[in-house]
C-alpha cells in the first residue's frame, strides 16, 4: 500500500498478477459517484493524506457480510468511528460544488416551451442539460426523469422515452428531464448494447444510478423530492439522500 501511495513508484515495482484488486475513483469523488471507492479516496484527501486507500468488507463468522446493526456493534466493540457515504456527501456538498450552471434557454417541444439549463463540470467541456416543464415551485414531489443520452435511440429511434416522459409532464403540469451525456465525468462509458445483453445492461444501469451528477443538477434547480420515471425495475439510488434529494416514489415507463 505504501508503494501505491508513493508517486515515484512504477509498474516495475509491483509483481503481476497480484492479489490486490486496484480500483480507480471517479474525479470529483462522492459528489460525482457515491461509491465506496470514491468515499475512501475522499476521506484520504480530507485527512491531508495521499489519495490512496484500502477497502475491505467486514465479515461475520458464517461468511456473510456485516450490515447495519452488525457494523454498529463491531465499531462500538473496537471503539471505531463510523461515517456513511450519505454523511460524506452532505459534508462535501456544503463545501464543494462540482457543477456550474452556464446557460438558460427556451426549448420548443411537443408539449410547449420548456426551460432548458446547461451545466458543466470541471472535468470536461461537455454540457449536461435539464429541461423543465411548468414551475418547480417548492421543489417537492417533482415528476423527474434522469435520462442518459443515447444517440441511436434518441436520434434514430424516435426518442420514445423522451416523448413518453414529456406526455407525463403534460398530464402532471410540471416535471424535470435531466439529460446526462455518456462518457463524461460521472457518466460511465458503455458499449453499444446487444439484445442478449440484458444482465450486463442492468448492471450498467445500476452503475449509472450511483452517480451524483444528476442529483447535483436537481439540487441546483431547487428540487428536493422526486417521483422518478424509470424504464427498468426499481433500484436503490445510492447517495441521493446525501444531496437532500428524496425519492417519494417510482413510476414505470411503458414499453
Amino acid at each position: 500500500m505504501r508503494a501505491l501511495a508513493n508517486g515515484n513508484s512504477g509498474a516495475s515495482d509491483f509483481v503481476r498478477p497480484g492479489h490486490v484488486f486496484p480500483l480507480v475513483a471517479k474525479e470529483g469523488g462522492v459528489l460525482m459517484r457515491s461509491g465506496h471507492t470514491e468515499a475512501c479516496v475522499d476521506l484520504c484527501r480530507l485527512a491531508g493524506l495521499p489519495p490512496v486507500g484500502v477497502l475491505a468488507e467486514l465479515m461475520n463468522d458464517d461468511g456473510t457480510v456485516m450490515h447495519g446493526a452488525e457494523l454498529a456493534a463491531f465499531a462500538q466493540r473496537h471503539t471505531l468511528q463510523r461515517i456513511s457515504i450519505a454523511e460524506l456527501i452532505a459534508y462535501r456538498q456544503a463545501r464543494d460544488k462540482l457543477i456550474e450552471r452556464v446557460g438558460e434557454f427556451p426549448v420548443e417541444s411537443a408539449i410547449g416551451t420548456l426551460t432548458g439549463y446547461a451545466f458543466l463540470t470541471p472535468f470536461d467541456a461537455v454540457h449536461h442539460m435539464a429541461f423543465v416543464h411548468g414551475r418547480i415551485g417548492d421543489g417537492a414531489n417533482i415528476l423527474t426523469r434522469l435520462h442518459r443520452a443515447n444517440i441511436i435511440a434518441d436520434v434514430f429511434g424516435g426518442a420514445k422515452r423522451i416523448h413518453q416522459t414529456l406526455e407525463r409532464f403534460k398530464a402532471e403540469g410540471r416535471g424535470v428531464l435531466v439529460l446526462l451525456r455518456d462518457g463524461t465525468a460521472g457518466v460511465p462509458v458503455i458499449s453499444i448494447p446487444k439484445s442478449s445483453d440484458t444482465a450486463s445492461g442492468e448492471a450498467r444501469t445500476r452503475q449509472w444510478r450511483e452517480i451524483g451528477l444528476g442529483a447535483q443538477i436537481l439540487k441546483d434547480l431547487g428540487v428536493n423530492s422526486i417521483r422518478l420515471i424509470t424504464s427498468s425495475r426499481p433500484t436503490t439510488y445510492v447517495g441521493l439522500s446525501g444531496f437532500g434529494i428524496e425519492i417519494v416514489g417510482t413510476e414505470p415507463m411503458e414499453g
